[in-house]
């Protein structure tokens, strides 16, 4: 860790201490603060592997009407960030990547990136649902899992993901009109004068 980065972490940390957040949440505050200014140099992943993650993110997360894709949120940056200090998730997401990369190169003598949509679609729908997972896909399944969910942390912790979800905490309301006639019909509940 350099100079710059325990800076950032000792400056964050009254902040965790009074939110009560985890280690893994300091460090994606931390990254989430750094602006991105060039091409971003690669602490953890190969070449192979950036190109890899660059397209299983934006399956996972793709561009929509609402907002842009993973990559358009620099999920893949992130996650070089996160596995880059963290030696226990290296393995697995190495072993993964190549795990997918077997898998292609079994069914269509091509890798991950080199095959077609519909392709890369086939060897997903056999981990995407570690229940329906056939017992010779368990690892993939599992790796699979542990990727979307980091893709989900990169992607919703990001700016263009808090703008996804229309967050509007932290702001000041001068009528509070209560939940709505639907949201209150949903729940099966009502207020007590009604």
């Amino acid at each position: 860790m350099n100079r710059r980065d325990a800076v950032e972490l000792l400056a964050l940390a009254p902040l965790a201490a009074a939110f009560n957040w985890a280690p893994g949440e300091i460090r994606r505050a931390a990254w989430h603060t750094r602006r991105a200014t060039q091409a971003p140099q690669l602490r953890f992943f190969t070449e192979h592997e950036w190109e890899t993650v660059r397209v299983l993110v934006d399956l996972v997360i793709p561009r929509d009407e609402r907002s842009g894709s993973a990559t358009d949120a620099q999920v893949p940056e992130f996650m070089d960030f996160i596995l880059a200090e963290n030696e226990g998730m290296q393995t697995p997401m190495r072993g993964g990547l190549a795990w997918i990369d077997l898998q292609c190169r079994r069914r269509y003598q091509k890798t991950f990136v080199e095959s077609t949509e519909a392709e890369r679609r086939g060897v997903l729908d056999d981990i995407a649902w570690p229940a329906r997972a056939k017992p010779e896909h368990s690892q993939g399944a599992a790796f699979f899992s542990s990727f979307r969910d980091l893709t989900s942390s990169g992607f919703w912790s990001s700016k263009m993901g808090v703008e996804d979800l229309r967050y509007i905490g932290n702001s000041t309301s001068s009528e509070w009109t209560g939940c709505s006639p639907e949201a209150l019909a949903k729940l099966g509940v009502r207020y007590e004068d009604q």
